[in-house]
């Protein structure tokens, strides 16, 4: 079966022109109608966002019935974080700590989603939605703690998994470490004999760098992968999303 997964990073539906419109973030989301969409900055019972709870709002109006939110950062009212919609039911979620020291705090979120594959049958997936740091150092340090924890390394390496979000990796340095240390594939690069070139998605008005994107292994095959190209998408956020289709294989 095909799965369509989103990863985009909203920036509290305060678009570019400071404004903040969440009927904008919902729209680009339900024009591209994914199964499973992964959302970064997303506020919660913040002054700036309206005191509301962006996570279940987003998700009501859309129609995902089921949704996780992982917050990282504590405001003077209110907070922020990730958080995954998914169509189909999540069994499990934990937001797994990734802060350095006194740096900002960041975290990644696991969810469990079990994905019906015929009438009296199901097959797992594992969801990993993270944001991580602006440091390069910071970030190695991030996906060596994703790498080595427990709701990673439980996960047998044959079984269908996705790590994906904002990862601020404007180099790729963070490539092989993804691809060789965690037997991971990038559905969101493009790759010639000499290079690899990842997806476009920051700043959203010329995009320049591809901080956003999607990793798999296990029974996952990626069919495509393109960003958003709405004209509304350019300053929705500053961050374009990206839109996946992969194939499960049962």
């Amino acid at each position: 079966m095909k799965l369509r997964i989103i990863t985009y990073n909203i920036h509290r539906a305060i678009g570019l022109d400071r404004r903040y419109q969440p009927e904008r973030i919902i729209k680009i989301l339900s024009d591209h109608d994914a199964d499973i969409v992964l959302l970064q900055e997303v506020d919660e019972g913040a002054p700036r966002s309206r005191e509301q709870d962006m996570a279940r709002e987003i998700a009501a109006e859309l129609g995902y019935d089921h949704y996780a939110a992982g917050h990282n950062v504590s405001l003077r009212k209110g907070r922020y974080g990730n958080a995954t919609l998914s169509r189909y039911p999540i069994t499990r979620e934990r937001n797994i700590d990734l802060t350095i020291g006194d740096r900002k705090r960041r975290g990644c979120q696991h969810t469990a989603i079990e994905i019906p594959t015929g009438s009296q049958s199901s097959t797992h997936l594992d969801v990993f939605n993270l944001h991580l740091g602006l440091s390069p150092l910071e970030r190695q340090r991030q996906a060596g703690m994703l790498m080595r924890s427990k709701e990673f390394t439980d996960i047998d390496q044959n079984a269908a998994c996705i790590v994906g979000g904002d990862f601020n990796d404007w180099l790729s340095r963070l490539r092989a470490l993804f691809v060789e240390g965690m037997s991971l594939r990038c559905a969101t690069d493009t790759e010639t004999r000499l290079r690899t070139r990842p997806i476009k998605t920051y700043p959203s008005f010329a995009p320049r760098g591809g901080l956003d994107r999607i990793y798999y292994r296990g029974n996952l095959r990626a069919i495509s992968a393109i960003p958003c190209r709405h004209q509304i998408a350019r300053v929705a956020s500053d961050h374009l999303p990206v839109i996946v289709e992969l194939e499960l294989n049962s």
